[in-house]
């Protein structure tokens, strides 16, 4: 096993790979940027390494300096995480080439399964079903448009490289096309380098439902059931759970050999999700391949009691995977909630600024992978995300209950965040039935407003405590710099 890794990523993701490499014994590295010099990666890793400016070309996605970070510390092994270089096939090229372990798939794989129209012809041999579209990229408008008059609108535009929403869009008419093709081709250029798109049909109203695939260097591949990804804004995931409401035991057979098929023919290795779109009828169809860790991977922890990290670093290590498929087994129903410094009122903008006040909520069945602290700053150079709050219970009812008490318990004051229209996404009655699909929020908040009663209550009785005395009043126990909660601040009205 590894003596030391270096965790090439930031925040929650950082300090969650790090969480185990810490009970598995093996020391960490943490990489920073100027805008991350007090981050909590930083602070919880046994060594740190600064790599430059804030812009995360100069950071995060500096190869040389992030190489160079690993040989300086003797780290053996790389950690990418999710986002940044976790998917470059030329950094896993580059660890391979200078003798460090990349934890995760080889460059090859990486770089067959990153193209979205190679993916398709590869999983197209085995058999596994694609939506129809495109199996090469194009640039062309009158290519692309001859594509879509057979494929049939409406049709999905989509880069070739990256994910996360990034060079997607959906157009319903042939006026529109050219437009949105340069539209997406650029996005996806300044995202990944790479303008290479491609067309899909569009499926209306569809479920997003992928499997968690483990597989080692000896052959073996296995899935770790199913993980239900509809609620989505702008293409990306906030609300995850296992196991899907529509799974039936016949369609989890058969979707889970399908991504198990897809992780073989690819000559997969590591931890990676097999994607698939679900139609009204049931009916599935491969969308693509994550080659790397999930965002929302704890869900399917909290159902297996695995811990898919040390099974990354375990494999990485060589050895083989320490399960088959029918040892695998799911318990309870897990929910996933991403916390993101944006304000969902204004269109998910995101909420860069200072941490003021943070509780985070606990209690049976509660797990948060966090990556803030009460006085952080917030950067506006990286993906707004904060952390990941994973209720786990019985039942979906139970579970659905539980998260939405734990919501309501976590205050993070300072910045906007996603919670309150998470709470409402939770209590509202087509999600509580399961009837999930993509465009959830478009179709049932498209207006969506916050409850401002509370907020309303509570800068009522700011104005009238600094009208009715001198001074601000000091918490017990405070001291100069210290970050306050309101509750100490707030004088004779939070008694």
């Amino acid at each position: 096993m590894f003596r030391k890794v270096l965790v090439a990523n930031r925040g929650e993701i950082a300090r969650r790979v790090m969480n185990t490499c810490r009970e598995m014994g093996i020391a960490t590295v943490a990489v920073y940027s100027e805008a991350d010099r007090k981050a909590v990666h930083v602070l919880k890793a046994d060594q740190a390494v600064y790599l430059g400016e804030s812009d995360p070309a100069h950071s995060y996605l500096n190869m040389d300096r992030i190489i160079d970070a690993a040989k300086q510390t003797g780290a053996q092994a790389i950690h990418p995480g999710y986002g940044f270089l976790a998917e470059n096939p030329q950094f896993a090229e580059r660890c391979e080439l200078e003798g460090l372990v990349f934890i995760g798939p080889p460059s090859q794989v990486i770089r067959e399964l990153g193209d979205k129209t190679t993916a398709r012809r590869t999983v197209m041999r085995s058999g596994v079903p694609v939506i129809p579209g495109m199996t090469r990229s194009e640039s062309d408008p009158v290519v692309l448009a001859e594509e879509a008059s057979g494929i049939g609108y409406p049709v999905l535009i989509k880069a070739a490289a990256g994910g996360g929403g990034k060079g997607m869009r959906t157009v319903a008419s042939p006026e529109d096309l050219r437009e949105a093709c340069i539209s997406a081709s650029s996005e996806a250029e300044r995202a990944f380098g790479d303008a290479s798109i491609y067309l899909e049909k569009y499926l209306p109203r569809p479920r997003h439902v992928e499997f968690q695939i483990v597989a080692d260097r000896h052959g073996h591949a296995v899935h770790l059931f199913e993980r239900e990804c509809s609620i989505q804004r702008r293409h990306q995931k906030i609300i995850e759970e296992t196991p899907s409401p529509i799974m039936t035991p016949s369609l989890r057979e058969r979707m889970g050999a399908a991504a198990v098929a897809v992780a073989k023919a690819s000559g997969y290795v590591n931890a990676g999700t097999v994607e698939f779109l679900v139609d009204r009828e049931g009916a599935f169809y491969f969308l693509e391949v994550n080659t790397r860790l999930q965002v929302e991977h704890p869900i399917t922890e909290m159902i297996t009691g695995l811990d898919i990290v040390r099974i990354q670093l375990e494999v990485a290590a060589g050895n083989p995977l320490p399960m088959a498929q029918e040892d695998v087994r799911s318990r309870g129903h897990a929910i996933e909630c991403r916390i993101y410094a944006e304000d969902p009122e204004k269109g998910f903008y995101p909420s860069p600024g200072r941490i003021i006040h943070l509780e985070e909520p606990t209690g049976p069945g509660i797990r948060n992978d966090c990556g803030i602290y009460a006085g952080f700053q917030v950067p506006v150079e990286y993906d707004p995300i904060l952390s990941k709050l994973i209720a786990h219970a019985q039942t979906r009812e139970q579970a659905i209950e539980r998260m939405i008490h734990a919501l309501r318990d976590y205050v993070i004051l300072g910045v906007r965040t996603s919670i309150p229209i998470l709470i409402d996404l939770l209590e509202s009655a087509p999600f509580r039935k399961g009837d999930t699909f993509t465009d959830f929020i478009d179709t049932h908040f498209p207006d969506w407003k916050p409850d401002r009663s509370e907020e309303d209550v509570a800068c009522a009785a700011f104005i009238i405590d600094e009208l009715s005395r001198p001074g601000k009043a000091q918490g017990a126990g405070a001291h100069a710099g210290a970050v306050q909660s309101p509750w100490q601040t707030i004088g004779p009205w939070g008694r």
